[in-house]
């Protein structure tokens, strides 16, 4: 039994025969790099197809008559119901193909791991970083961990017994509450969580009676494990977290917004040629970006940092997110900074109706330099965070939410610039944003994310301090 220990995992995970997976021939950095390059593989299609929707679309509408726009002057024309649905299916669609792969790539590359190995848990820290890194540029050797029901019926099973028991009180020792035994679970590879005093009216479902048994079996959805009442738990406190990434994604997202229309109203030759780059292909400096701090993180800065907080990743999670947030609010300075100068530059020589300003457009190299510094430290620190606070047995489910914070930042996005427009252009004026910004104040809708993104940092500090961890507790099941 002792030698099967060594030889296998003990975290419930097995290959693809649905055998014990051993150790030295499945998991870690050998079954890695199939699942990076599969994400990479992902990526590519994904920019690919989402870069060039538009153009795509644009192109047929002009071309395909049933999908023709309806113009009744020359300058006014609007798309039939049919034609937008069209559209917003085509955009849907790629949301959901890349929403089905992404949170699941993570976390399988995760389990790849052992959590009862400490060589192997150290390495799971560095696979993180080298997943992101993988966005940005076989069979027998994966260690698959055996579904365990659906992470939304256990988490309902608790609110129905809380609410169903809700005249009842908790008794003040704790260790009456419902528990079941290690070998009782049917959730293989996910440990017992320790019990909190915190959101203590959830407990009420682990408070044993009489009607909850029927024919000796329990009702699940009348009483519920100490640990299914804590995964609740988990997940409510990962929310404020969780909250915060959505002003980093509003930020995140002005690359393929206003970063672009900044970018056509300078100059895009490329040196002395007659070569024109597209502003949009700017964004190729975030990645670069990113290519370069992945390594210099797992490689430098976690080593450096490790020797002066003795914490094995160096930095925790938290710290990490934080820290990206902070850089996020100079990659925002450094926008309205660069507006500010090219609008000096538009009034000093009166080029309101110049498309394309004497100034580089690589001078905006620096914020999207800045934006792929700060997605090394919050988006990678997120994908780990979400993935080790999850409860073992809601990981993907954990690491969808934590995706859900690009999509609500880009809505937000949309939202504050409707917000602005709508404010801004009142009794005639053309507003922070009008169609030639020669005339306008972006620079104003870039320091708005300054403000917003200090007022975000100073809540997840705040939510920082006080977040209580996971405590998982006995043996992976």
């Amino acid at each position: 039994m002792a030698e099967d220990d060594i030889i296998h995992t003990k975290d419930g995970t097995v290959d693809y025969q649905g055998n014990p997976a051993n150790r030295k021939k499945t998991g870690t950095w050998k079954a890695c790099p199939f699942i990076i390059g599969n994400e990479c593989c992902e990526r590519l299609a994904y920019y690919g197809m989402s870069s060039n929707l538009g153009m795509t679309l644009l192109a047929l509408s002009a071309s395909v008559h049933g999908i023709r726009p309806r113009c009744y002057a020359e300058d006014n024309c609007d798309p039939t119901v049919a034609q937008s649905a069209v559209f917003f299916v085509a955009l849907y669609m790629v949301a959901l193909g890349t929403g089905g792969i992404k949170p699941c790539v993570s976390s399988y590359g995760a389990d790849q791991f052992d959590d009862t190995d400490e060589t192997e848990k150290r390495h799971k820290s560095s696979f993180f970083n080298w997943f992101y890194f993988s966005i940005n540029i076989g069979t027998r050797l994966y260690r698959n961990q055996k579904p365990g029901g659906s992470p939304l019926t256990r988490l309902c099973q608790v609110l129905v017994a809380s609410f169903r028991k809700v005249q009842l009180a908790v008794p003040a020792d704790r260790t009456l509450l419902y528990e079941i035994a290690d070998a009782e679970s049917n959730i293989r590879g996910s440990r017992k969580i320790e019990h909190t005093e915190n959101l203590s009216f959830f407990d009420k479902a682990a408070v044993e009676t009489e009607p909850d048994r029927i024919k000796g079996r329990v009702n699940p959805w009348r009483l519920c494990t100490v640990t299914q009442v804590e995964e609740l738990k988990a997940i409510i406190r990962l929310l404020p977290i969780w909250a915060t990434g959505i002003i980093f994604a509003a930020v995140y997202s002005q690359m393929s917004n206003l970063f672009v229309l900044q970018g056509e109203r300078m100059d895009t030759h490329v040196g002395n040629s007659s070569f024109k780059i597209p502003p949009a292909s700017l964004s190729i400096f975030d990645t670069l970006s990113v290519i370069f701090w992945v390594p210099i993180y797992d490689r430098i800065i976690v080593p450096v940092t490790r020797k002066f907080t003795g914490h094995k990743n160096g930095l925790t999670q938290l710290q990490r997110i934080g820290i990206g947030l902070f850089i996020s609010i100079f990659a925002m300075i450094a926008a309205a900074m660069l507006e500010l100068e090219r609008l000096r530059l538009v009034r000093r020589h009166n080029y309101y109706e110049r498309k394309e300003m004497p100034m580089s457009i690589f001078w905006q190299v620096p914020q999207y330099f800045l934006i792929g510094c700060a997605e090394v430290f919050t988006l990678v620190g997120q994908l780990e965070f979400f993935y080790e606070q999850a409860p073992d047995a809601m990981r993907s489910f954990c690491s969808a939410l934590q995706l859900t914070t690009i999509a609500l930042g880009n809505y937000l996005s949309s939202l504050l610039v409707s917000i602005v427009t709508s404010i801004s252009t009142r009794n005639g004026k053309l507003g922070w944003i009008p169609d030639n910004l020669n005339y306008g104040h972006v620079q104003n809708f870039f320091w708005l994310l300054v403000v917003l993104s200090v007022i975000n940092l100073g809540a997840f500090l705040l939510i920082a301090k006080w977040y209580t961890y996971k405590k998982p507790v006995g043996t992976l099941r």
